[in-house]
């Protein structure tokens, strides 16, 4: 956690509303393997992350709740008795979503202000949105002694991302920022909502994040519509979700569907044995193999699945070129966003340089490179 974004919000908050407020953070996460599997009960591999959000709260001694989003300087009131959806609301609608789904379970929820500010970069997959509503659901628990616990609070965050933001997500953003611990990652069981921690050892390795800066305009429309796809065919094979699908069952009913939507979810059964054998070479200390399968992860999230885009690819490719990166793949929803690569220590900086140069050149714009450590997930800071 930045401790420059918490004194900033922090100071933000006292010049606006004057008391002492409850100091959050909530932290941003990447997927280390398992993508598109959450929301068909399977199996991803996700880590909360040094990156993330602060939120300041308090109660209000007004009849309204008050919001300022510091980065983007703006400012939003509302009734906390008339919670609504608000069009084009953007970061407005994440927050309304948390208050209005603990309405819903009969959580009263007082008026309050807030201030909140991030350091996730914009569009890199590295799930803000969740990290935003798991601020806002953990502060408010804190602030009105709700009595809710972290797995309660995380379906009331997802909650809000379907009705509020419209995107019909599975579990593991939120559940990565809420449960992550300093230096491992999640085995995540979506059906369950379980996990199994892992340490991870990366030896001379270290994980590099190229954000792509684009998001294409299909991404949210296109997510909604392979999570249909799995659904349908989920109904044909008669099973609960694709986590229960096998490779002889899908190829029984090949004939009833699209070749498109077969490849979409082989690409699904593919991903979850992915998965489990990404745990496996963690247990042996085998990074080769971890570098193999996030390789193969792209390739079928690319072609299978199709939520992969000529930024992308490009990222990928030049990372397989370079015998210095064991492997890569995107990450997140797709159609942008950010490429995950485990590349060693010694080339981070040589790599950096090539990669922004080259994509420069290609797509006459920059590309941006972080690195992050594994983090532990959403937690109280301290009362100011």
């Amino acid at each position: 956690m930045s401790k420059k974004l918490v004194k900033e919000v922090k100071l933000s908050f006292r010049n606006h509303f004057k008391t002492k407020p409850v100091i959050v953070f909530s932290p941003g996460r990447i997927n280390l393997i398992g993508e598109h599997t959450d929301y068909n009960d399977g199996f991803a591999f996700p880590a909360a992350i040094n990156k993330g959000i602060v939120l300041a709260i308090d109660k209000s001694e007004t009849k309204t709740s008050n919001i300022f989003a510091l980065n983007k300087e703006e400012f939003y009131e509302f009734f906390p008795k008339k919670v609504r959806f608000l069009k084009n609301g953007g970061w407005r609608n994440y927050v309304l979503g948390v208050a209005g789904e603990l309405k819903k379970i009969n959580k009263e929820v007082g008026p309050f202000n807030a201030v909140f500010a991030g350091n996730i970069p914009d569009g890199a997959g590295m799930s803000s949105s969740a990290a935003l509503e798991n601020s806002f659901v953990f502060g408010l628990n804190e602030l009105f002694d709700l009595g809710l616990s972290k797995t309660e609070m995380i379906l009331v965050s997802q909650k809000a991302e379907h009705n509020f933001a419209g995107v019909q997500c599975g579990i593991m953003d939120q559940y990565a920022s809420m449960f992550g611990i300093k230096d491992s990652a999640l085995l995540l069981d979506c059906r369950t909502v379980e996990s199994k921690p892992f340490q991870i050892d990366f030896a001379g390795y270290k994980l590099m994040l190229i954000n792509t800066n684009v998001k294409h305009d299909l991404s949210q429309s296109a997510y909604n519509d392979r999570r249909a796809v799995c659904e349908k065919v989920s109904e044909l094979l008669n099973i609960v979700a694709l986590r229960d699908a096998t490779e002889s069952a899908l190829a029984a009913i090949k004939m009833t569907i699209s070749e498109e939507d077969y490849q979409k979810v082989l690409y699904v059964i593919h991903e979850n044995d992915r998965v489990q054998q990404f745990s496996e070479a963690i247990r042996r200390n085998d990074l080769i193999t971890l570098g193999r399968l996030l390789f193969e992860s792209h390739e079928g999230l690319s072609n299978q699945y199709q939520v992969s885009c000529q930024e992308l690819d490009f990222l990928v490719d030049l990372a397989k070129e370079n015998p210095n990166i064991l492997g890569a793949r995107m990450m997140g929803g797709g159609f942008g966003g950010c490429t995950i690569n485990l590349i060693t220590k010694k080339a981070f900086k040589t790599f950096k340089k090539v990669v922004t140069e080259k994509y420069k050149k290609e797509f006459k714009k920059d590309c941006s490179v972080y690195s992050v450590k594994l983090s532990q997930g959403t937690r109280l800071e301290a009362k100011d």
